[in-house]
């Protein structure tokens, strides 16, 4: 596919243009789905087998955390850099290249004989992810009006729920016991991966330009003033922050989930079935809390509100006894799962639509060093300490501090705008 010549602003397509209504735009999305799956998989697949790797390598809590966020390491680098390739090369060839990383990747952690070929491997899988996960907004975006973005990034995100839900849950019981080897099952748990690369290539495909008919005309922006900067725009900052302590959040209890319940008199397979519930949890709500915000016409109670849930949670998780884990775990999927897809739409819905690459780039970069941070810094604290208690009660701290700019944020639903 040849990068287009044609002198059509892309910003100047309206959101309701007749090719998003085209068939091709849920196939997309069901691609989208299965990268998403594709994605989380083989990273999720690690927290039931922490143990072992543990073992057999013979490397500490905080390594193994490593290992887990490796990818989101690379994000971190990468999000914004991989939004220009898709610009250069259209998001069909990007994302596509970096499916084939990825699957590579995934395949090649089932050669590892070290903890440093495993962490080499799993950073270029992280490579690959990379260059998909920034450009997964950005194809809803071309293919879907505006007021269905938020509900076709809840659609693709169920794909990553559910591939934590169903890592966490079966790795150990059923996967592990394939070939009695990490390695194998890294092997089984690349197949979404290669799955999703083949099937990218032979059916997905960038939107057709539409006609000069149904081009509009630029509307004011704020980006048009010219004292505006996209780095002096507190929202920026703040959806950034949102996601930062949601992604701390996010990737410390999938991560420790499993080793918190074990902590508490769990088998390591019924430790992993109770984590799991965070995914069964979080894949209605990803789809129920935006609906309830649009239907409600707010953004923000929600936002803060999940932000006290989970304040709540991560507290009495230190001190409740393991039957009580399976409630905590449902409460944790709920928190943080529910606001993700909201989180990632405020860049369409807060910043001029001139940035919108720029700003989400910047976002997943400064948010996904939560991912990176959180996993390391309890892994950490267990190794030091012999105990969650710690990491918990930073959990705690900073889920308040997310409420606190979930207040601060401007609200964007349909309330403030002034519509019934």
């Amino acid at each position: 596919m040849q990068k287009s010549t044609s002198p059509i602003d892309p910003s100047l397509i309206p959101a309701n243009s007749e090719t998003k209504g085209f068939k091709g735009a849920w196939i997309m999305l069901a691609c989208a789905w299965l990268l998403g799956f594709a994605m989380y998989a083989p990273m999720l697949c690690i927290p039931p087998i922490a143990h072992i790797i543990k073992d057999e390598l013979r490397v500490s809590h905080a390594a193994v955390g490593l290992l887990f966020s490796i990818p989101v390491t690379v994000l971190i680098v990468l999000a914004i850099p991989s939004g220009f390739l898709a610009d250069r090369l259209g998001t069909q060839r990007a994302v596509g290249i970096g499916a084939i990383v990825m699957a590579a990747g995934s395949l090649l952690r089932g050669t590892s004989e070290s903890f440093g070929s495993l962490l080499a491997y799993t950073a270029l899988f992280g490579v690959g992810f990379s260059i998909i996960y920034p450009n997964l907004p950005k194809l809803v975006g071309l293919w879907f009006p505006r007021e269905r973005v938020g509900l076709a990034t809840g659609v693709y995100s169920t794909g990553i729920t559910t591939a934590g839900a169903l890592a966490l849950a079966i790795t150990l019981p059923v996967v592990f016991p394939m070939t009695n080897t990490v390695q194998g099952t890294f092997v089984i748990w690349s197949a979404p991966a290669v799955v999703a690369a083949i099937l990218w290539w032979l059916v997905a495909k960038d939107p057709p330009l539409p006609t000069h008919s149904s081009i509009r005309t630029a509307t004011p922006s704020r980006a048009n003033l010219p004292s505006y900067s996209l780095w002096k725009d507190k929202n920026m900052w703040f959806i950034a922050l949102l996601l930062f302590f949601n992604d701390i959040h996010f990737y410390t209890w999938s991560a420790w989930s499993p080793a918190l319940m074990m902590k508490k008199g769990a088998t390591p397979e019924l430790a992993a079935l109770i984590a799991s519930c965070r995914g069964w949890a979080g894949f209605p709500v990803i789809f129920l809390m935006p609906w309830a915000s649009y239907r409600v016409g707010l953004r923000k109670p929600f936002m803060w509100g999940s932000a006290l849930l989970l304040a709540f949670v991560s507290w009495i998780a230190i001190y409740i006894p393991l039957p009580f884990g399976w409630p905590l775990m449902v409460l944790v999927g709920i928190a943080t799962s529910g606001t993700f897809s909201m989180i990632l739409a405020l860049p369409l819905e807060l910043l001029p639509n001139e940035y919108a690459g720029m700003a989400s780039g910047t976002v997943l970069s400064i948010g996904y060093l939560g991912g990176l941070v959180g996993p390391w810094f309890a892994g950490r604290i267990m190794d030091v300490t012999g105990s969650f208690d710690l990491a918990l009660y930073i959990l705690t701290g900073t889920a308040i501090v997310w409420a606190l700019i979930g207040f601060l944020i401007p609200e964007t639903g349909r309330r403030a705008m002034g519509h019934r």
